[in-house]
């Protein structure tokens, strides 16, 4: 069932959004060389219990993190670890914070000092598709416009989208219906209607979309082992002009020239 929001609603949904963009924000100052994901998950977990949230991942069936951890050929739900962070890895940070009652579900890919430029140009790719994938969700389109626009764009630039994980709506529950997948046909799926919150978030690939599902069911890498890319933004429905309700705001104000 697709759950269309209040006007009080939404104001929930705006703090909840707010609150993990400047989450990420915080995360932002710490992404560098020499730094342990486990401590970017800390920074996260801390700055969200004392901001009033609750960090969503963190036990929601086992998980073990507040962030989902994401580096190098990771694709989704990497685990928090002291791994170290090194000069050229990327590492997505996909965080979702529940603040009375409602959620807000971002995600950024950091580049880790300097970077490769065919990996730079992944994160470019896949960042600018997910705003490509935003315009298209208009009220009266359908879930495949924003699937397409999201995979035309990639895969034109022969980027290749994973199929098998997708964006999904949001709201009392982290993951709502409908699905909103990063490929698909114009004019199918579901109807996007004013109200309806989602999250759109591509997950692209360097090399092949094929993907592997680690032993312990949630880490999830690209099985030719090549980098992977993960921008996400939580965004209201409404009219023409969809609103975007996380914001990467924060991040670049940290990053300044370094961000993608």
């Amino acid at each position: 069932m697709i759950y269309l929001k209040t006007a009080e609603e939404i104001e929930k949904m705006r703090a909840a959004c707010d609150l993990v963009s400047r989450t990420l924000g915080e995360v932002a100052k710490w992404a560098r060389p020499g730094v342990t994901t486990l401590r970017l998950d800390s920074i996260a977990r801390e700055y969200i219990l004392d901001n009033g949230g609750t960090p969503a991942c963190l036990g929601y069936h086992g998980f073990p993190g507040t962030l989902c951890i994401e580096v190098n050929e990771t694709v989704v739900h990497g685990f928090p670890s002291d791994r170290v962070l090194e000069e050229g890895d990327i590492v997505g940070t996909d965080c979702v914070v529940e603040l009375n009652g409602f959620h807000g579900d971002s995600c950024y890919t950091f580049p880790i000092g300097e970077i490769a430029p065919e990996v730079m140009s992944l994160l470019k790719t896949t960042k600018e598709s997910l705003y490509k994938g935003i315009e298209a969700a208009k009220a009266g389109k359908r879930v495949g416009d924003i699937g397409n626009a999201v995979q035309t764009y990639c895969e034109r630039r022969n980027y290749s989208v994973v199929r098998e994980m997708c964006g999904h709506g949001i709201g009392q529950s982290m993951h709502e219906d409908p699905e909103v997948p990063n490929y698909g046909r114009r004019g199918i799926g579901p109807v996007l209607r004013d109200g309806m919150c989602i999250a759109i978030e591509p997950m692209i690939n360097l090399g092949s979309k094929n993907i592997v599902i680690e032993r312990d069911g949630w880490q999830c890498r690209t099985k030719d082992r090549k980098p992977s890319a993960h921008f996400e933004h939580t965004l209201l429905i409404n009219g023409d002009d969809p609103e975007v309700l996380t914001t990467f705001r924060y991040i670049e104000e940290v990053l300044g020239n370094r961000s993608i």
